[in-house]
């Protein structure tokens, strides 16, 4: 299951990448957003994530994937 879930989270990631422009028209743009670069940059951004997320989550590899995250945060995440 875990695996048909990854495959979705990777098609649906290339589609964010794909369709950045209808999607950032479609959500609008933060004042956050322009910090990172806009509305297209942070829609690249969150698809790249998702798609070496979807990966990490096939190959098994959450934990190396996410030991950034954990090092900064691990009080916060419940490590």
């Amino acid at each position: 299951m875990s695996i048909f879930l990854s495959l979705l989270g990777m098609v649906f990631a290339v589609f964010i990448i794909k369709y950045r422009e209808r999607i950032g028209d479609f959500t609008g743009d933060a004042y956050w957003m322009r910090h990172v670069g806009g509305v297209y940059n942070v829609l690249i951004i969150l698809g790249i994530f998702i798609f070496f997320w979807s990966v990490a989550t096939i190959t098994g590899t959450q934990n190396v994937f996410f030991a950034p995250l954990f090092w900064i945060f691990g009080g916060a995440l419940g490590n």
